[in-house]
């Protein structure tokens, strides 16, 4: 979920299987997929083909650790976050979901989004239509996907996600950067097939937000204990990497 993301090709996965906290890696790799377990993340190092969101939801297990994302036919592995994202993601995101409830609009965490082949798992997902009792939801359905970004993930990201998102039309992209611990929140608006700054605030100041709902807080409110408050907030509305 956070530190650094990891892109598995159709002719390298048997590298990511053996480094994942969940592989066997002592056990014989199998050689063909009939082998294999139903819902097993040893489908990595036997499938030959290119990877699609229907055949990553179809043959890997859930998990409650790193999400697994397919992108152009790979799957992209990002390993379980830290603590202060976990905390941010649980603050903001009930936050959020109560704004969002009040003008019928859907918040999840970390739900299964699809966009023809490829497979996102956002940190923050708001949608118009409720996803109750599905494993996914059409990148269709989506007003706002956001993402809680650290100063590592920021350096070694695989997925270009305010690029790919805006290639499908979400409406808006918010950002949550917990860069020295001190959490600074941007969202930007789909303009001509662009994302462009909002609103934008850090630690210390307030982050208010008229559209896709109303919305405001201090960011210095989402970490459990204070961080550094002397570190500059640099880079907000520069752009959405």
């Amino acid at each position: 979920m956070l530190s650094s993301q990891t892109e598995v090709s159709a002719t390298a996965q048997h590298e990511v299987i053996e480094a994942h906290p969940m592989s066997v890696a002592h056990e014989p790799v199998p050689r063909h997929p009939r082998d294999v377990p139903a819902k097993s993340f040893e489908m990595l190092a036997c499938r030959s083909d290119a990877w699609t969101a229907d055949a990553a939801l179809g043959l890997l297990p859930e998990n409650s650790g790193p999400r697994v994302e397919v992108l152009r036919g790979c799957v992209v592995i990002t390993p379980a976050s830290d603590l202060d994202r976990r905390t941010v993601q649980r603050e903001l995101g009930y936050l959020l979901k109560q704004a969002a409830r009040r003008v019928g609009l859907w918040l999840y965490h970390e739900v299964n989004v699809l966009s023809d082949d490829d497979l996102f798992i956002p940190a923050i997902t708001v949608l118009k239509v409720p996803g109750g009792g599905r494993t996914a939801m059409s990148i269709r359905h989506a007003v706002l996907l956001g993402e809680i970004v650290s100063a590592g993930e920021r350096r070694a990201n695989v997925i270009d996600r305010p690029r790919e998102y805006a290639a499908v039309g979400v409406p808006f992209f918010l950002r949550v950067d917990l860069r020295n611990r001190v959490p600074a929140i941007a969202l930007f608006e789909l303009v001509e097939g662009e994302y462009r700054p909002l609103a934008a605030a850090a630690a210390g100041s307030t982050f208010a937000m008229r559209e896709p709902f109303e919305f405001a807080i201090d960011p210095a409110e989402l970490l459990d204990e204070e961080g550094p408050r002397d570190a500059a907030a640099t880079d907000l509305a520069g752009g959405t990497s």
